[in-house]
């Protein structure tokens, strides 16, 4: 029953994410791309034009950029929004390491209580008496498993995710605080 609890709690937790990295538009940067390729190039009203037009979470962050806020700051407020979508990911990471010694967990009182049902049976034992005790048992550990393989594949996913959105925010910061085209006119 803890298993299953842990499950349905886990399936939530996961569209949640799945949800709010939609909502935040977590590597959809077609648009933020072509504003920071333009502050790059020099052409400063086509990159707030291309900067209108994202719906990311990061677009607020290019924009402060692009008032010469310090790359300092920019990391650091890029650092609180990962935090923000990153929530949740020790909540998976927990799941993904215990559901499995959970369902040992259950398995092992499931063989102490086939093997005390053997004992109290004493000389009469019935085969299917044990056989029975045992494939309950393991069938918690079957379920721990199931529990915990998708969830350590999400997890990992949900981390290569952010992994990759780190990438793009340091690639921007680093343009924003130093672009071509300012270098070129200097």
């Amino acid at each position: 029953m803890v298993l299953m609890a842990v499950s349905v709690l886990t399936l939530a937790l996961v569209l949640y994410k799945l949800w709010q990295f939609r909502a935040s538009s977590v590597g959809k940067h077609k648009a933020l791309r072509r504003a920071i390729a333009s502050w790059d190039a020099g052409k400063k009203q086509d990159a707030e034009a291309a900067l209108k037009q994202s719906r990311s979470y990061l677009a607020p962050l290019i924009a402060s950029g692009f008032d010469s806020t310090p790359p300092e700051r920019l990391t650091a407020e890029a650092e609180e929004r990962f935090a923000t979508l990153e929530g949740g990911f020790r909540a998976l990471d927990t799941v993904a390491q215990l559901a499995p010694l959970l369902g040992l967990f259950g398995t092992v009182l499931g063989m102490i209580e086939a093997f005390q049902s053997l004992q109290s049976a004493g000389s009469q034992v019935d085969p299917s008496l044990l056989a029975g005790g045992i494939w309950v048992a393991l069938l918690t550990t079957a379920v721990g498993l199931a529990v915990a393989m998708p969830t350590a594949v999400i997890l990992s996913w949900f981390e290569a995710r952010m992994d990759a959105e780190r990438v793009f925010a340091d690639m921007a910061i680093q343009t924003l605080s130093a672009p071509r085209g300012q270098q070129a006119d200097a």
